[in-house]
């Protein structure tokens, strides 16, 4: 049985949904080695988060970006938490819907997605910086 992890360092991106199936799955060379077994993926930010969606049409990142800005804008009246700007509060509350986690099965060195499943990264603030995972593979 392999257990590896290992912190990635993402650089800083727009706000917004980002595909980042491929820089993930690059920095971590113990994928390749493992037939069965799973990747967990931690985010170690309250501001962002992590999904499993749509890795074709580019509109469906911009679609769901605008439907999180419409469901939580950044100037609700009851928001106290505004020390850090407008859009922190609602940068958790979208980090909150969509999680901060994900764990994927990982099949004949590869992970096991769907014809069309990409991993995303939301970046939820408008200067969010970069943002650090924990990747946790195990397997054979």
């Amino acid at each position: 049985m392999t257990w590896d992890q290992q912190e990635i360092r993402l650089a800083p991106r727009e706000r917004g949904f980002h595909l980042i199936t491929d820089e993930i799955t690059r920095t971590l060379p113990v994928l390749r080695e493992l037939e069965v077994g799973l990747l967990h993926l931690q985010l170690l930010h309250t501001s962002a988060s992590l999904t499993l969606n749509e890795n074709a049409d580019p509109d469906v990142r911009h679609d769901l970006d605008a439907f999180l800005r419409d469901l939580v804008p950044g100037d609700l009246p009851y928001f106290r938490h505004t020390m850090e700007g407008p859009d922190d509060m609602p940068a958790h509350v979208a980090a909150s819907l969509l999680g901060t986690q994900l764990t994927l099965a990982v099949r004949d060195g590869r992970l096991a997605l769907g014809t069309w499943q990409g991993i995303w990264l939301g970046e939820h603030r408008d200067q969010g910086g970069s943002r650090r995972l924990i990747a946790t593979l195990n397997g054979r």
